[in-house]
């Protein structure tokens, strides 16, 4: 006798698509059903995965969020500069929502056991088993648990006639949403190793962008994207139209060695060519309307949401009250900025807001409005302790 059913986070690549005859044979499940869940990634992508897991599973479907991913995690990621170790996060804020996807279809399927293709080394199995947990749920997870390898694991695919994504002269995974792509595996595990450019798929090199500079202006409203050159749409085109202007001038491209929640260091690879242009308009943009003190609190509670970010800990409670703290100061976060896109480099030429904490007359040299005779009394007193400090060491 079997033991039921069991439903699988499906992508559609090496992994999970192994996973499903796995889940029979090795695990003795009757039934597996797979879920794909679209967060952005390439239509052929979601095509291939759908078209497989109806081809190899008992029961396949295939969920559209791009538009919860957006408002829900990623509008979120730009209110907090949400970045780790220097990178903006994609992956990280992608897998909870797709692990709360795979949850509703495992309540509705009446699937007591869920099963992800993650390894054991990286961050994504936490990712998924903190939300799969939290909901109740038996976690299974072939990769980890039987301790594969990718070159045994396209042996078995091969055995079973199940086509996969990747050979052994190029065994990278790759991971999309519409906010970064992520590559990684074979030879790029090499820190030393120089990357080909044929591994990156949305943007140019820097030698290969276009020779003249291309100005973009974004707008914000409560710290939110709305326009690009004066031109509103919503969240996930403007992410998209974005990627392509970014990509084209070569923008967006991190090759690090990044600390996995594990300990492990890992080479990664990443593109991501509107979040780059995104939270650097943003963070410009926040440098004038918000408080020194604001800023300055504001940049450590920014890092420690992006840490819990980074580990999937979304549903810590500590995550919703730094939320809450960031909202209430994106609401003066409204403007303009202007940017300048050129061979990999983005700056910004200027910036312009309604809410900005910033006076023409007041920091003007030809300005008389400030009477710069009352800075002395200030003056007088200014680093007063270490002068006194800097007095006695001398005297003694």
């Amino acid at each position: 006798m079997g033991k039921g059913k069991v439903v699988l986070a499906f992508s559609g690549g090496l992994d999970t698509s192994i996973c499903v005859p796995l889940l029979k044979e090795h695990y003795g499940y009757d039934e597996v059903v797979t879920v794909a869940v679209d967060v952005g990634q390439p239509a052929e992508d979601i095509i291939s995965a759908t078209k497989k897991g109806e081809l190899i599973a008992d029961k396949h479907y295939t969920i559209d969020i791009k538009e919860k991913f957006v408002e829900t995690q990623l509008f979120p990621t730009i209110k907090a500069n949400g970045s780790y170790e220097g990178y903006p996060m994609g992956t990280a804020l992608a897998r909870p929502l797709i692990a709360e996807e795979i949850v509703k279809i495992a309540k509705s399927e009446g699937a007591f056991t869920v099963a992800h293709g993650c390894t054991g080394k990286g961050n994504d199995q936490l990712r998924f088993d903190f939300v799969f947990r939290m909901a109740g749920l038996e976690v299974i997870a072939p990769m980890r648990e039987m301790n594969l390898t990718r070159e045994w694991e396209m042996e078995y695919a091969e055995k079973h006639n199940i086509p996969v994504p990747v050979v052994k002269e190029k065994p990278y995974s790759i991971d999309e949403n519409c906010w970064s792509r992520s590559i990684e595996g074979g030879k790029l595990e090499d820190p030393s190793f120089h990357p080909p450019d044929d591994i990156y798929g949305w943007t140019v090199s820097a030698k290969e962008a276009p020779d003249t500079p291309e100005e973009i202006s974004i707008e914000f409203e409560k710290g939110i994207p709305v326009s690009i050159n004066g031109r509103r749409m919503n969240g996930i085109e403007l992410i998209e139209e974005l990627n392509v202007i970014a990509g084209r001038n070569g923008v967006g491209r991190n090759d690090m060695v990044e600390d996995r929640i594990l300990g492990l260091k890992a080479r990664e690879i990443y593109e991501h060519p509107a979040a780059t242009v995104l939270l650097k308009a943003h963070s410009d943009l926040e440098r004038l309307v918000l408080s020194r003190q604001e800023l300055s609190f504001k940049a450590s509670v920014d890092e420690k949401w992006s840490e819990l970010g980074y580990m999937g800990l979304i549903h810590e409670p500590l995550f919703a009250a730094l939320t809450a703290f960031i909202d209430k100061t994106q609401e003066r976060v409204n403007g303009k900025v202007d940017l300048i896109l050129y061979k990999s480099s983005v700056t910004v030429a200027g910036r312009s807001s309604p809410d900005a904490l910033y006076s023409d007359d007041l920091v003007s040299f030809d300005s008389t409005t400030i009477d710069q005779k009352d800075s002395e009394g200030f003056s007088a007193f200014y680093g007063f302790q270490a002068r006194l400090s800097k007095n006695l060491r001398n005297n003694n």
